[in-house]
């Protein structure tokens, strides 16, 4: 037999949720977000059902264009709780089979397994998440992580957009396969930005060394690749469009490193003084979190949103461990300082560091 990544990927997953606990919303487009009022200001989708997304409804738009986009959608408010309760019980009918679940959040985790049919193994565990929690999830199969992730974009596709594995079972859609055998022939004539990790800013960054597919960013000179983004970064990037990657699957919880707060507010800041009074509150309120879980601080982030939406971040790195609120508060504002605030604030976040 032999060792194999999945990546579980649930579909919908928070509208998924919402609509198994009120079934009459099945079949009808549904946006969760915020309160649920799209009447209200700032209020952003958490995530739209496949009926909602096909009149442009997606994560991250604001619940007022998601009303415009889609006036008969049922808008709910999003209930955090609810979803973590519904994630355990689909990480848990996963742990039920001879495996190993590194959860990576609500929605998702890689599985490793040895088997020597992974199709199979995935089947059965599409089949028992539904039959257990009435959800369901696309999984993707691969000989490491980026190749399984990037799967599960394929099996949650018709099967006649990518080209198919050998073997591969046209009537079995959800199901995936992507390994070094077929790397080339699916991913080599896509663009960039279509890996797993590159975002629209790192695809310009290497769209001006004249990398735009997957096949040229294999075959560029990793040299080149180092000296424009570091040594550890450049050298990834090279790894990436091979499709390398980890093949590692642990149990153990990953353990936090940072922790953050950010508000978004219902009017625009434009005064200074309210603008710094706003993130000092939010400075002392992460630090006090994080005091409570016995942690200490050594790193401060400052994010600032504009009404442009242009989003810079600072950061600095403390003089001496602490966990004093005081000390981070101080930071902060020293840290708000380094930005020109030309325009008014839509939202303000501090991200902490913890201490080794």
């Amino acid at each position: 037999m032999s060792w194999w990544v999945l990546h579980v990927d649930m579909d919908q997953f928070i509208a998924a949720v919402e609509i198994r606990r009120r079934p009459e919303l099945r079949g009808s487009p549904v946006v969760v977000g915020g309160s649920g009022d799209p009447a209200k200001p700032r209020q952003v989708v958490a995530t739209a059902s496949y009926e909602a997304r096909a009149f442009g409804v997606h994560s991250g738009m604001p619940l007022r264009a998601a009303v415009k986009k889609c006036p008969d959608a049922v808008f709910l408010p999003s209930d955090p709780a609810a979803y973590e309760a519904a994630s355990a019980e689909v990480m848990d009918t996963l742990r039920e089979f001879p495996v190993v679940v590194e959860v990576w959040g609500w929605d998702e985790c890689f599985v490793g397994a040895e088997t020597d049919d992974p199709e199979a193994l995935a089947a059965a565990m599409r089949a028992a998440v539904v039959a257990k929690t009435g959800l369901t999830c696309s999984i993707g199969i691969g000989d490491n992580k980026t190749r399984a992730k990037l799967a599960t974009t394929f099996a949650k596709q018709p099967r006649s957009h990518a080209a198919p594995f050998e073997g591969a079972d046209a009537a079995a859609p959800g199901v995936y396969r992507l390994t070094a055998a077929n790397w080339r022939a699916v991913m080599d004539h896509r663009p960039v930005r279509e890996l797993w990790g590159i975002g629209s800013r790192m695809e310009r960054n290497l769209n001006e060394l004249g990398l735009t597919t997957v096949a040229e960013l294999a075959a560029a000179d990793v040299e080149m690749l180092r000296e424009r983004f570091g040594p550890k970064m450049g050298a990834w990037y090279a790894a990436l469009g091979r499709g390398l990657g980890d093949t590692e699957i642990t149990d153990v919880p990953r353990e936090p490193v940072s922790r953050s707060r950010e508000e978004t507010f219902e009017r625009d800041l434009a005064e200074p003084a309210e603008i710094a009074a706003e993130l000092r509150r939010i400075a002392v309120e992460v630090t006090r979190d994080v005091v409570a879980e016995g942690r200490s601080i050594q790193r401060v982030w400052v994010k600032v949103r504009f009404t442009s939406f242009y989003t810079p971040i600072k950061s600095r790195k403390l003089p001496a461990i602490t966990q004093d609120p005081e000390v981070i508060a101080a930071t902060a504002l020293a840290l708000l300082e380094k930005f020109e605030v030309r325009r008014p604030v839509r939202l303000l976040g501090v991200r902490v560091e913890f201490a080794p």
